[in-house]
This record gives C-alpha cells, sequence and structure tokens, in this order.
C-alpha cells in the first residue's frame, strides 16, 4: 500500500467514525496517526466528551476487536492481563485472558487504579505481550490502546508515573464541541425513537490495519529534518521550567508520529508541518516540570510552542 492509497482508507475511517462522534477532525486525526504510527493514546477530558464512543467508534470502523476496561481503585493486575484457572477435569491450570487481549482496548479514567494495577499495562503496551505467573502471553496484532483520564476529579485518582506516561505516543483531548455540534447532539436526542448514527467498518481488519501502518515505514525524512527533529526535543532539556526534558524514546516517537503524519496526508516525504503538528501531543506529556512551573500552572504545551517558536524552520526539497 503506498502513501496516496493510505490517505484514502484513512479517510474512510475517519468519515465513518464522524458520522457518529461529534468532535474536531485535527482531534480524530491525532488519534488515527498513533494508530499508523503503532503507538497509544491518552485523552485527558472531563466526563461526558464522548471518549468511550469514539474508541468503539475507530474499533468498528476498522474492522477490529473492541475491549472496554474500568480502571477504579480495587482493579487487579490479574483482572486486566487474566489468570490462570484450575480445570478440575484436566487437573491442570489453564490461562484465562483478561480483557486486555484485544485490538483496540479503552483504559477507562486509568488513574482511578493504583500504580501497580497501572503498571500491569507497561508490558502490554511497550512490549505487545503480557507475563503471568512466569509465562509470556502475546497480545492480538494490532494493538491500540486508549486510555483517558479526567483532568478536574482529583479525588480517589492516582498519577500516572512517567514510565506509563511515556508509553503513550500521544496525548490529546477532544474538549468539547462547537455550537453546531451540541445542537446536532440535542437533535439526535430529541426523538428518542430515532436510531443514532451507526458506524460501519470500512475496512478488512487485521491485515488492512496492518499494511496502513507499514506505510509509516516508506516515509522519507530528510538529514536536515531529522535535526530539527532532534534539536525540538533537546531544547526541552534547556528550559528552566522543566526539570526532565523528552527522553530519546520520546524523540524516537515524534520522528514515528511526524512520518505517520505525512502518511495520513497522503505524502511519502516529512515536512516541517509534519513536525510541528505532533509536537505538542507527542512531547507534552513527556515533560516533567520544576516545582516553581508545577506551582504557576505553567501548562507543557506552551514550553513546547515556545520551543517551536526559537527554532529555525529547515527548508525541504521534494522530488516530482
Amino acid at each position: 500500500m503506498d502513501s496516496s492509497t493510505a490517505r484514502d482508507r484513512v479517510g474512510d475511517v475517519l468519515d465513518a467514525v464522524q458520522a457518529a462522534v461529534i468532535a474536531d477532525d485535527a482531534f480524530l486525526e491525532s488519534v488515527v496517526t498513533a494508530l499508523l504510527a503503532d503507538g497509544h493514546v491518552l485523552l485527558e477530558d472531563v466526563p461526558g466528551t464522548g471518549k468511550t464512543l469514539t474508541a468503539q467508534s475507530f474499533a468498528t470502523a476498522l474492522g477490529l476487536e473492541f475491549s472496554r476496561i474500568q480502571f477504579t481503585p480495587d482493579l487487579l493486575p490479574a483482572d486486566i492481563t487474566g489468570s490462570n484457572i484450575y480445570n478440575e477435569v484436566e487437573e491442570t491450570f489453564e490461562f484465562q485472558p483478561g480483557p486486555v487481549f484485544a485490538n483496540v482496548v479503552l483504559a477507562d479514567e486509568i488513574n482511578r487504579a493504583p500504580p501497580k494495577t497501572q503498571a500491569a499495562l507497561l508490558e502490554a503496551m511497550g512490549e505487545g505481550q503480557v507475563s503471568v505467573n512466569g509465562t509470556t502471553h502475546e497480545l492480538p496484532s494490532p494493538f491500540f490502546v486508549i486510555a483517558t483520564q479526567n483532568p478536574v476529579e482529583q479525588e480517589g485518582t492516582f498519577g500516572l508515573p512517567e514510565a506509563q506516561r511515556d508509553r503513550f505516543m500521544v496525548k490529546t483531548s477532544m474538549g468539547y464541541p462547537g455550537l453546531e455540534g451540541e445542537l446536532e447532539l440535542i437533535d439526535r436526542r430529541a426523538n428518542r425513537f430515532e436510531h443514532v448514527p451507526s458506524v460501519t467498518p470500512v475496512l478488512d481488519g487485521v491485515e488492512t490495519v496492518a499494511d496502513l501502518q507499514h506505510v509509516p515505514e516508506t516515509v522519507d525524512v530528510e538529514t536536515r529534518l531529522r535535526e530539527y527533529l532532534v534539536r525540538v526535543g533537546r531544547q526541552t532539556r534547556d528550559d528552566d521550567r522543566v526539570d526532565v526534558g523528552v527522553s530519546p524514546r520520546g524523540i524516537q516517537k515524534l520522528f514515528e508520529a511526524s512520518r505517520a503524519h505525512a502518511a495520513v496526508a497522503g505524502r511519502d516525504y516529512v515536512v516541517p508541518d509534519d513536525i510541528k503538528t505532533m509536537a505538542i501531543p507527542a512531547l507534552q506529556h513527556r515533560l516533567v516540570l520544576t516545582a516553581e512551573a508545577s506551582a504557576k500552572g505553567v501548562e507543557r504545551a506552551v514550553i513546547i510552542e515556545d520551543v517551536l517558536d526559537r527554532l529555525a524552520v529547515p527548508g525541504v526539497t521534494t522530488e516530482d
């Protein structure tokens, strides 16, 4: 599959999702970009904006298996990964897979579970596998996690560890819909007997999604753009408001996200705007602010914007 075909297939997916979800185009594009880059998404948003519907709609449009895990304070790691169950007939222990064994997994309100339970996703997101009682079990491929957390309500929540945040390729938010969007929601609700718009599969499932995920690997990134991308990440380490800047892994994720963004646009080469567009969603959650910056309420996105403003944007050449 080439970039042009990938753009058309992604466009079909976005059209299908938008039939059911009232959301900004840029938000939906960032989610599908992370999917193409074989990454995961962290949604930080208030309740009632449609995060669950978004995850379900993407899974259906892609033709993939969907699973939802509601994170709660009493959730155990085994409730996510699965456990060994004794079979009295065979007199053996058999592995019973948990809800993490799906192509698209919604980790709802992930910060409501304690760190030990959150950590159950670390191996899954990083390695595509889980280990139970010393035995490794491969997860389905593709494997895509969409996690949500509430930025407003702090009571009964646990902050995500840095290692957990670093596993997410993109952090974004849906935000409130515009006036027309909320009016459409009311119009849908006005008639109780009218069917809510549903999503139909537009891709063939696992094989087609795997082909889509291969496309970014063919996207070219010029040397000068690679240098620019690395400088963006490195500059965050020199900011006075930042205690810990973007790691080498974070720079690599920005590279992967930029190539995927180019593929979504139907190009087989990266331009500066691909990097600038993905810089905030790919890097903001990786920054650890100083105590002073946190006390002042400094936003991580502003720091990334300042870095982009300070760095000169290189030119790019393309071949016909």
